[in-house]
């Protein structure tokens, strides 16, 4: 790293021009390291971009930071801080990915030159849209594991082998039925939903930590939903919520979010896009980190 870039350039969303927050709207905006965040403008595209110093965002210090799960966890709430506030305009924002950082100006406007085609088009694409995030987790018995599903179990000894087998069969069938009943559930109501949405993206269910203490995790989707749909959207997922612990599942909602998963090709590669949680995977720093 050359010694005399003392700052460089945190990137966090490319917007359109006519799109993007003035200087007095962004007055009082702070980004991952508490610095001043404004819109730098390129042939009709901005970039959301805030001076971070370069001790702390080099090549060799992110890479030390994003095993820092705490260091993760700060820069991720400051990173969607950022795009939230603009997000709340109306502005449509293409998310870039935690902790894309850029030598200079000049390699954000190389980047925006490059992807113009590709930015402009989901700029387009994504107009007048928002994301909407949906878990399903089973709430009852098939939400634990077969094994604990029998219930109190009478002393082995009182049983006798046929009779024991007996019942780890009737008690693992049950388990199937309860399970397929939630996953079929789950299906129904994503398919309402997916009515209800200009697009889907369905990502792997959540296990472990990851999923809390919420039962087992049915289904994790994404739902990209015009502005103006939003309120009809929202009652649909309340009903479905009422009906949910009837068939033994429970809704999580989350939203609204800039389209962080429909961006596509246009924010991917080393300065994709990614919803800054710990449910994706690790975010990577930006192509033109020194």
């Amino acid at each position: 790293m050359n010694a005399d870039h003392e700052e460089l350039l945190y990137a966090y969303a490319v917007t359109r021009d006519a799109g993007a927050p003035g200087t007095d709207d962004l007055e009082v905006l702070t980004g991952v390291a508490g610095e001043p965040v404004r819109a730098l403008r390129h042939l009709g595209l901005a970039t959301l971009v805030g001076p971070v110093p370069a001790a702390g965002f080099g090549e060799a210090a992110l890479r030390a930071s994003l095993e820092d799960i705490a260091w993760l966890e700060k820069a991720a709430r400051a990173h969607q801080r950022v795009i939230d506030a603009v997000t709340a305009t109306g502005a449509c924002v293409l998310p870039l990915r935690l902790a894309t950082v850029y030598r200079d100006e000049t390699g954000v406007r190389r980047m925006l030159a490059n992807r113009h085609a590709q930015l402009g088009a989901a700029l387009d694409r994504l107009d007048g849209c928002v994301e909407w995030g949906v878990k399903i987790h089973a709430s009852g018995d098939a939400a634990q594991a077969p094994a604990a599903t029998g219930g109190p179990r009478a002393p082995r000894a009182a049983l006798s082998g046929r009779d024991y087998l007996r019942r780890r069969a009737a008690a693992h069938h049950a388990y199937e039925e309860e399970a397929r009943r939630e996953d079929e559930a789950a299906r129904g109501i994503h398919a309402a939903l997916t009515a209800l949405a200009e697009q889907t993206r369905l990502y792997p269910p959540q296990h472990g930590p990851l999923a809390g203490p919420s039962g087992r995790n049915i289904l994790n989707a994404a739902y990209l939903v015009r502005r103006e749909s939003g309120n009809r959207f929202l009652s649909a997922v309340a009903g479905l919520a009422d009906l949910a612990p009837g068939d033994g599942v429970r809704l999580e909602l989350t939203g609204p979010w800039a389209p962080y998963s429909f961006a596509g090709q246009a924010t991917s590669g080393q300065a994709a896009s990614e919803r800054p949680t710990t449910g994706h995977e690790p975010p990577a720093s930006g192509e033109d980190v020194p």
